[in-house]
């Protein structure tokens, strides 16, 4: 199975969202003070930027390692045509 980094990043920003969304409105419908559902919300959007932070630290991670390993493949292309020429130029 190949990592589609793209399809990673729509599905966690969806989710994020999705989670943040469904709690602010069940904190809104639910039977407390202003105050406390304020609180509550704030707590809330706390945890989903933490969680997002980390979603999107995870990728810059996994797409630093996908570049290292383009570079590398790259660097021994360039490495093999070297080669190559030198071959065929005697």
């Amino acid at each position: 199975m190949q990592f589609d980094s793209e399809e990673y990043t729509s599905n966690a920003l969806w989710f994020v969202a999705g989670a943040a969304v469904g709690a602010t409105l069940a904190l809104l419908f639910a039977p407390t003070s202003g105050r406390v559902t304020r609180r509550k919300i704030r707590h809330v959007a706390r945890k989903g930027g933490i969680a997002l932070e980390r979603t999107g630290q995870d990728l810059m991670d996994k797409s630093k390692d996908l570049y290292e390993k383009g570079r590398g493949l790259a660097d021994e292309a360039a490495e093999l045509f070297d080669r190559g020429k030198k071959l065929v130029e005697g």
